[in-house]
């Protein structure tokens, strides 16, 4: 009998257990079901108001470019000025080392150890699919991430920018004397978002500013000046002529291209311009070793993106994408530029 009881206790027991985990299960499952399957809760929306004191993660295509120096030096600095948010900053060693950058991703997003990401993407479609399901803040810098879980991009709105540079290139190479202003780019890694929208800029500025884009003999460099020199040697090959304006996807190509056709008279009034503005374009400008560089504004950059995730960790809704804005770097203005840019890494 008295097991009997005992047994009839412990039924009840269970059973009351199984309904309060089987309340809560639903309780979960009604609360999944008021969003959209396709959208993360971090996308339906803004993080809780939290205390401030975070951990941010920032990763960063490469950490091997000056660049990339500032983008770097701009999230640090907010943590310096917010003494509460910790930064812990990494990259890869090189702009194709995909599989590196895609290890520390899914490193960090596994580890438990931040409150929100910045990352900036070798391979954004990767990427797009590493973070899928996660629901801590992500902001994407420089490059943009096509993903729900990425609450804000932070960059250079590359085509716009593209295309100031190449409206003011055709302008330096009407002042320099071409009757016949073509163009040819140099540009990064293909497939490259990045390295696209600044094609397709620099496409619609030089051809609406009189210039002829020459669409079909864009060279790849995969972003690196030694390659950048074996283009511009193919170029010289192909028009021993001359070509009037080639642009670059960044400055070190720029400078590499200019010093590769160095001393041919064809291309002595050559405009070269690049796309960073770094320390090494303005004294190559000033130098007369390179025309001109669109400026990104990399620090701000990389404040804007980890001040983002914070934002949103403290309870706001952010816009889906905030400039960092660009300007143009020419031999006027070289060493102004020059001078703040020195003064970020102080």
């Amino acid at each position: 009998m008295k097991k009997k009881l005992v047994s009839v206790l412990l039924a009840g027991v269970m059973a009351l257990a199984l309904a309060a985990c089987g309340g809560s299960s639903n309780a979960a499952s009604s609360s999944e079901a008021e969003a959209p399957a396709d959208t993360t809760a971090a996308e339906a929306a803004p993080a809780e108001g939290g205390d401030g004191s975070y951990a941010i993660d920032v990763i960063v295509k490469t950490t091997a470019s000056e660049y990339w120096g500032y983008v770097v030096a701009g999230a640090n600095a907010y943590s310096k000025d917010h003494p509460e948010v910790t930064v812990s900053v990494k990259g890869a060693t090189s702009e194709t080392s995909y599989d590196e950058q895609q290890n520390m991703i899914e490193t960090d997003l596994n580890s438990g150890a931040y409150d929100g990401f910045v990352i900036a993407p070798l391979q954004a479609d990767l990427v797009a699919t590493l973070i899928k399901g996660q629901t801590a803040p992500i902001v994407a810098v420089d490059t943009n991430i096509e993903a729900p879980e990425v609450l804000s991009f932070v960059g250079t709105s590359n085509e716009d920018a593209a295309k100031m540079g190449g409206e003011e290139a055709v302008k330096a190479a009407k002042e320099a004397g071409w009757d016949e202003i073509k163009a040819i780019c140099i540009s990064g890694v293909m497939g490259d978002s990045t390295a696209t929208a600044r094609l397709t800029g620099y496409e619609a500025g030089i051809n609406g500013a009189g210039g002829e884009f020459l669409k079909d003999e864009i060279q790849y460099a995969d972003a690196v000046a030694d390659k950048a020199v074996n283009c511009m040697e193919a170029i010289m090959q192909n028009h021993p002529e001359g070509i009037a304006i080639i642009c670059a996807n960044n400055d070190d190509m720029a400078m590499a291209a200019a010093r590769a056709a160095k001393g041919n008279p064809a291309y002595e009034k050559t405009i070269f311009i690049g796309f960073d503005g770094i320390q090494s374009a303005c004294n190559a400008i000033m130098a007369g070793d390179e025309t001109m560089s669109v400026a990104q504004e990399a620090y701000d950059m990389g404040y804007k993106a980890v001040d983002a995730v914070v934002r949103n960790l403290n309870g706001e809704t952010l816009d889906k994408f905030i400039d960092s804005g660009c300007s143009v770097v020419t031999p006027e203005n070289a060493q102004e530029r020059l001078d703040q840019l020195k003064g970020y890494l102080e």
